[in-house]
């Protein structure tokens, strides 16, 4: 499976914005889907998740309410949709992705066995 992210860039303090993952190589409505994010000095961090086919969405507390993780499968393509922006959501982010996934380690990197290359969200004040 390759995926592809883009979409990132230069925002202002509560704007919005929109990344995009497409997949490739293996049907993307069978795979778990998430977003992880990376500021440096940190580990990376668990932003959402979409299982197979779109049925349930999870999301980090600190952007529950502002971002919305969604799936198009006829375009094999994964979105995350970024309202009211802050400043500490600046940081690169990742497409993740798995053909099976346990549900109490779905925050976990470990769990995720293919990943795109990030795409460098910046929020200026």
């Amino acid at each position: 499976v390759q995926l592809q992210a883009s979409g990132g860039g230069l925002v202002q303090v509560g704007g919005s914005r929109r990344l995009s993952c497409a997949a490739s190589g293996r049907t993307e409505s069978r795979l778990y889907m998430a977003w992880f994010r990376h500021t440096p000095g940190k580990e990376r961090e668990f932003v959402a998740l979409s299982t197979p086919r779109g049925g349930r969405t999870y999301y980090s507390d600190s952007v529950k309410g502002r971002f919305t993780i969604s799936r198009d499968n006829a375009a094999n393509t994964v979105y995350l949709q970024m309202n009211s922006l802050k400043p500490e959501d600046t940081a690169v982010y990742f497409c993740a992705a798995g053909a099976g996934l346990i549900m109490s380690s779905y925050g976990s990197t470990y769990a995720y066995a293919y990943w795109g290359q990030g795409t460098q969200v910046t929020v200026s004040s």
